[in-house]
């Protein structure tokens, strides 16, 4: 089974809040610091509820959201 990952580059994120308003799940929230830019980014406030849709991947103008794969480790059965 593949394992993803959800990643936010807070950086890039403005905060305009148009990944929250496409979560089905509502993870997403403005985050309390500030980032480098200061704004206001979005953070995974509840990510064992994600089910890596990809909706909020789409919706950001800033493309600042992705889901990656994760690759594991094969483990060698001695």
């Amino acid at each position: 089974m593949k394992k993803y990952k959800h990643e936010i580059e807070d950086d890039r994120c403005k905060g305009c809040g148009l990944c929250m308003t496409v979560c089905p799940k509502n993870v997403l929230e403005i985050s309390e610091k500030v980032n480098s830019k200061g704004y206001f980014p979005v953070c995974q406030a509840r990510p064992e509820d994600c089910i890596k849709c990809s909706l909020c991947c789409i919706m950001c103008p800033d493309v600042a959201i992705s889901i990656c794969e994760i690759e594991e480790k094969e483990e060698t059965v001695a």
